[in-house]
């Protein structure tokens, strides 16, 4: 290595690509200059490449940095790498060099330690909702927003031309009397498909309610992608499905908290679900439907009445899955009064405690 310190030629190409656009933080400049040490910065390709896995995060940030890198060390003229983009909604960023926090720098043999670590948006998707602070909550949102629901699908009553299926006598009929009587071809038929309707019942109780505002963004993103209805259980019953199918997930998300008087009350299981299907499950919104529950189980009330309840709910739908926050956890047991009666008559119980949990469940959903 040559004697003359190269670190401020290299926090200044750092600085200089922040002004070219690309988002590299403290924490990839560190990252950068430990790859440096274990590195020869002599060799153009060396120190290209360690910038380059370090300092970048997202396939647009390289042709910036390529940019950036021969105009700082060659003034040659730039080779552009050749990125296709990707128009999709980012489900997740690459993975990046950064310095272990817990190893720190200079250690022993004075060689800091390099690991291959997730990117923070990987490790965010399964962190509990409960312990989030508010700035990783703001990135929740935006992570809630990118979930893409796909409904159920059903048989449907009305047939359709197809390929494959039944011989479709009719249509084979008319083919023949327009071809002279020669049956030159056989039309077939089969059932057509149509979504299958999703019940999300959420309960805003207060030992959910660390839970209950991500839990509402879910229904939102439901509800404007599915055929979907949205209440919240809790002293009362409340159907939210109008104010959610706003476009705008914050006014949606507002008008909600406005028309939920019982937000972080008490838990009445029992008669806010004997009210949903006396009102509105009996009369065809949870006929055959795919629903939802997110609670705890913590019940105030009568314990038999939810038990009787979800009976009644498990003979109406086609599907019933409970969501439990504490599911997720692995000493966790159905011990709670609610879980424990509701238990003999859901489909699954599943955990719902960060956003990978729930995008699992809508895998479970569009499996139903």
């Amino acid at each position: 290595m040559s004697p003359v310190d190269p670190l401020p030629g290299l926090v200044g190409f750092a600085v200089a690509l922040r002004e070219a656009g690309v988002a590299c933080g403290p924490s990839r400049v560190r990252a950068f200059l430990a790859a440096i040490h274990l590195l020869d910065p002599g060799v153009p390709g060396q120190l290209y490449w360690a910038g380059r896995l370090t300092l970048c995060a997202e396939p647009d940030d390289l042709p910036r940095y390529d940019t950036a890198f021969h105009a700082w060390f060659t003034g040659d003229t730039p080779r552009v790498s050749r990125v296709v983009k990707d128009h999709r909604p980012k489900r997740s960023h690459i993975a990046a060099l950064a310095v272990s926090p817990d190893s720190g720098i200079g250690e022993e043999d004075g060689v800091p330690h390099i690991d291959r670590t997730a990117s923070p948006i990987e490790v965010l998707r399964d962190r509990d909702i409960s312990g989030l602070t508010a700035a990783e909550r703001a990135h929740l949102r935006e992570m809630i927003d990118l979930l893409r629901p796909e409904p159920p699908q059903r048989a449907a009553l009305r047939w359709r031309p197809d390929r494959r299926g039944r011989i479709d006598a009719r249509r084979t009929v008319r083919i023949m009397r327009a071809a002279g009587g020669e049956p030159i071809r056989l039309a077939r038929k089969r059932r057509g498909t149509r979504s299958r309707r999703v019940v999300l019942l959420i309960d805003v109780s207060g030992s959910m309610s660390p839970y209950a505002d991500a839990l509402l963004r879910f229904g939102h993103a439901v509800t404007r992608r599915m055929p979907a209805e949205v209440f919240t259980l809790g002293t009362r019953l409340t159907r939210l499905t109008r104010q959610l199918r706003q476009r705008d997930p914050e006014l949606a998300l507002a008008a909600a908290a406005r028309a939920v008087p019982d937000f972080a009350g008490g838990t009445r299981l029992g008669e806010t679900l004997r009210a949903f299907l006396d009102r509105w499950g009996q009369r065809g919104v949870a006929r055959q439907a795919v629903v939802v529950v997110f609670s705890d189980g913590w019940e105030r009330g009568d314990v038999s009445l939810l038990g009787e309840q979800m009976a009644r709910l498990g003979r109406l739908a086609h599907r019933v899955l409970w969501v439990n926050p504490h599911a997720g956890s692995p000493t966790y047991e159905p011990v709670q009064s609610g879980i424990a009666v509701a238990l003999p008559h859901i489909d699954r119980l599943l955990a719902g405690h960060s956003v990978a949990t729930l995008d699992r469940l809508l895998q479970e959903v569009r499996r139903a």
